[in-house]
């Protein structure tokens, strides 16, 4: 169907028939186009109602002849019962329905006295209010027919003029009577009747591709584990790996990485991350995470420290972040450790994040995906992850191309890996790396974050970050979160001061206990083949005895 259709079709209709069994086959069929503005899409697919005197089938033409994509849906309505059920043919051999025998009777209508004529059949005015939209019909008992585009004043006559908001019309454009052949589709099928909400979500579902990366897995400290199908894990358990096979992407695809979080033990806000590892060089990260953090290449500056696979070399690339997020304070498993008035602890935490960045290095490929949350807990967490791809419309043009250049999240950190200190020094973090050709309208993907979280440090303080490329500054901004009061009903057990705050509701270096941290888009314009160098810069706090600051820093270019 049209999809401002489908659109109109989800505010007033759900379902269709499991049999359909008209009075003749000499139907009268209505053809309506749908307009916008005044503007009628002259290409477009016309929506079909098939009708006798006792029901009205909804469809388009294209569904009707078999020429339609999938999913699609058709609504099968017995006005005179005020009935109707939904039909979703899901593909060829699959499909699925629901019956509804309250929603046409619940309808209410302002009647108002204004009539016209359509098509030449006398019309009379209904006006009702839809999810805040004012909806206008204009219907006709002169055949009495009852039905139209939409169940909508199917209980009033035949509806040939839908408006909404006085800008988004669906008319009839022709009324005849014809002999009707209902499609082998229809006549063979054999749904599944499922309840209304099991049914919506089938077809929301079918509309795009779901990829289950984890479910109900634990990130946690403990050396005991319930062993799972295809998940490796690292540094005792606080990092899952799973390798997936994704499909051929195209450069319009929107994609979407989503995990669902519970406490199950920890209490505390732990830095999170969902990652890729690269494995086109001659080494990679799963080097490390199999064999130790010794086995990656070491980035030093001068300070003293070093510091295992954070930046890119000619044979190695470091870890794509593809979400950074933080847990709150214990979710769920410490729900019920504090009780306050008018507040009510939510169950889990959802982060989701727009990943369609990175389709070059998931297309037709086996991809290694990753979560790491750092906590010492044997409890630890709960996470479920998907990734899920919605289609849009083809295109010839190259995905973007993607180029690691560092990762200061020390995923390895309870394996040894060194946190990311090296900016206590001027030279903060320099990568050096060549671009074997030309990289065009070139981004900079760039996610911070500070930590250290005492009076003093960096967690709580504003820091300005430094960006330059090839001595040139492209970036000089202090990341700050100001909202994190916001997600108070996420911390059950964060903690509470005399002066009235809890600990998740003071704001961070660009980050809050169960938030996902976005990243900064940086533009580099036209980047030539050949040498170049970026350096970041973070006036980094001094340790303070034991404590210490450290800045979670990762990027990555994007370019044509």
């Amino acid at each position: 169907m049209h999809r401002y259709f489908f659109l109109f079709l989800i505010l007033f209709t759900t379902n269709l028939f499991s049999q359909i069994n008209f009075e003749s086959d000499k139907l009268t069929k209505i053809t309506y186009l749908v307009s916008s503005n005044g503007n009628t899409d002259e290409n477009q697919n016309p929506i079909w109602v098939l009708a006798d005197k006792e029901k009205t089938l909804i469809t388009s033409r294209d569904n009707f002849q078999g020429n339609g994509s999938f999913p699609f849906e058709m609504t099968f309505i017995q006005p005179d019962v005020k009935s109707y059920s939904q039909f979703a043919f899901l593909n060829s051999t699959e499909s699925i329905s629901m019956k509804d025998l309250e929603s046409i009777g619940k309808q209410e209508f302002e009647l108002i006295d204004e009539t016209k004529k359509i098509l030449g059949y006398n019309c009379k005015k209904a006006k009702t209010m839809i999810n805040s939209n004012t909806i206008e019909i204009w219907y006709t008992n002169d055949l009495r027919i009852k039905g139209g585009p939409s169940v909508l004043g199917a209980d009033l006559g035949l509806v040939l003029e839908m408006v909404r908001n006085g800008n988004y019309a669906i008319q009839a454009i022709e009324i005849k009577k014809e002999k009707v052949k209902i499609p082998e589709i229809i006549l063979n099928s054999k749904p599944i009747q499922l309840e209304k909400i099991d049914y919506q979500d089938k077809i929301w579902k079918s509309r795009f591709t779901t990829i289950p990366v984890f479910e109900n897995q634990l990130i946690h400290w403990s050396e005991e584990f319930e062993p799972r199908e295809n998940v490796m894990r690292f540094a005792n358990g606080t990092i899952a790996v799973k390798k997936i096979k994704f499909p051929k992407l195209n450069t319009k695809d929107q994609i979407f990485v989503q995990l669902i979080e519970q406490s199950n033990g920890d209490a505390y806000d732990r830095t999170g991350t969902v990652f890729l590892i690269p494995t086109d060089k001659k080494q990679s990260f799963l080097d490390g995470l199999q064999n130790g953090a010794k086995y990656l290449p070491v980035f030093s500056n001068g300070n003293g420290k070093e510091y295992q696979g954070v930046v890119a070399t000619e044979n190695f690339e470091p870890l794509v972040e593809l979400m950074r997020f933080f847990t709150p304070f214990g979710v769920k498993h410490f729900n019920d450790r504090l009780t306050l008035k008018g507040k009510v602890w939510q169950d889990s935490v959802m982060y989701r994040q727009d990943i369609a960045h990175f389709a070059d290095l998931m297309s037709e490929k086996e991809a290694y995906i990753g979560v790491f949350i750092g906590n010492y807990d044997k409890g630890g967490h709960q996470i479920s992850m998907e990734i899920t791809i919605h289609k849009e419309e083809a295109s010839n043009s190259p995905l973007k191309k993607i180029v690691p250049l560092f990762n200061t999240l020390n995923v390895m950190e309870m394996a040894g890996q060194e946190y990311g200190t090296m900016f206590d020094s001027e030279n903060g973090l320099i990568v050096e790396f060549e671009l074997k050709e030309n990289l065009k309208n070139t981004k900079l993907r760039y996610t911070t974050t500070g930590h250290g979280g005492w009076e003093n440090g960096d967690e709580y303080l504003q820091k300005k970050n430094t960006v330059s490329l090839d001595g040139e500054i492209v970036f000089d901004l202090t990341p700050w979160r100001e909202d994190c009061g916001s997600y108070r009903l996420y911390n059950p057990v964060s903690g509470n001061f005399p002066n009235g705050l809890s600990s998740s509701d003071y704001s961070r270096s660009n980050w809050c206990p169960g938030t996902v941290t976005n990243p900064f888009i940086i533009d580099l314009g036209d980047l030539k083949k050949g040498k170049h160098k970026i350096q970041v810069q973070i006036p980094q706090g001094k340790p303070e005895g034991s404590s210490f600051s450290a800045w979670n820093v990762s990027g990555v270019l994007v370019g044509d």
